[in-house]
């Protein structure tokens, strides 16, 4: 069983920055992907990067590449999310998940971009 805990999320002005924080705890066995999505309100939960374990290649929505960086410490067992040039409608709840030979979701942290 992975259990997954996010932070880091929070209120800030368009253009600024926030880092996502999941640290998991439990057995990391099997667990071949991470990533972040995000749900604003009314709308469908969607990826917004990942990562894969094996090699490190990462992947992102078209919406947030140049700005979001995702990166992990395997020694932490914990991937982050570097979120730059924060825009309006970056505001959402994000969920990071893990999955492999099962799929375990955090609880969600609120981002709010607004002036």
């Amino acid at each position: 069983q992975v259990q997954l805990v996010e932070s880091g999320g929070g209120l800030v002005q368009p253009g600024g920055s926030l880092r996502l924080s999941c640290a998991a705890s439990g057995s990391m066995f099997g667990i071949v992907f991470m990533g972040w999505y995000r749900q604003a309100p009314g709308k469908q939960r969607n990826l917004v990067a990942s990562i894969i374990t094996g090699g490190g290649s990462t992947n992102y929505a078209d919406s947030v590449k140049g700005r979001f960086t995702i990166s992990r410490d395997n020694a932490k067992n914990t991937v982050y999310l570097q979120m730059n040039s924060l825009k309006p409608e970056d505001t959402a709840v994000y969920y990071c998940k893990f999955g492999g030979l099962k799929t375990y979701w955090g609880q969600g942290t609120q981002v709010t971009v607004s002036s």
